[in-house]
């Protein structure tokens, strides 16, 4: 299929799956451009230690309740 033709099949696509087919053409585009760097293993290391906390794990309770508190903050004031 040449672009014509792929041009012409675009434009029967419903909206939604042209907006699909834009993204999936800028996601290539944007990985074929801008090729990711490795991320080095010290940078790794600072961050793991950033994360690094005396405190337990919060309890699924405890973080449904910090969404719900979030969320109300958000769209209810």
């Amino acid at each position: 299929m040449d672009w014509q033709e792929l041009r012409k099949e675009a434009y029967n696509l419903p909206v939604y799956e042209r907006l699909l087919l834009v993204e999936a053409i800028i996601r290539s585009l944007s990985n074929e451009l801008r090729p990711k760097e490795p991320i080095p293993d010290e940078v790794w290391e600072r961050l793991r230690g950033g994360l690094k906390t005396d405190k337990p794990s919060p309890e699924d309770e405890d973080i449904e309740a910090m969404k719900y508190e979030r969320l109300s903050e958000k769209y209810l004031k």
